[in-house]
């Protein structure tokens, strides 16, 4: 993560709804770093930072495309932080994006524009 972003954002470059975030960000004049997941990895201890910030359960997409594709025992297994973890880094698609970061350390999970809104307000 570089130190003179504002916001960093965490997601994968081809997720429609990092794309809208990250298209938002732009046309609003808000200076964000981007990190993939895919590209720039993901280690146990960028992920704990994330889990510590919005939770495991936030974290883990249920409703995506590579959830439903996993095995239905690998699913019914993720039910605590750890196993929760351990599949997420191995299948960084299945957490929920974008992560939004300030540098100031508050978070924001999802996009919506209204919430960007507010949340950058709030933070600058």
């Amino acid at each position: 993560m570089a130190e003179t972003c504002l916001f960093t954002i965490y997601g994968i470059k081809n997720c429609d709804t990092v794309k809208k975030a990250r298209r938002w960000l732009e046309e609003n004049g808000i200076d964000a770093c981007f990190h993939d997941y895919r590209v720039d990895g993901l280690d146990a201890t960028l992920l704990q930072q994330l889990i510590d910030k919005q939770g495991w359960e936030a974290l883990l997409n249920t409703r995506g495309t590579t959830w439903r594709k996993l095995d239905e025992s690998l699913r019914a297994a993720c039910n605590d932080e750890q196993t929760a973890k351990a599949l997420m880094l191995e299948h960084p698609a299945v957490i929920k994006r974008p992560f939004l970061l300030a540098a100031s350390g508050q978070s924001l999970l999802g996009f919506k524009p209204e919430s960007y809104a507010q949340f950058v307000a709030e933070v600058k």
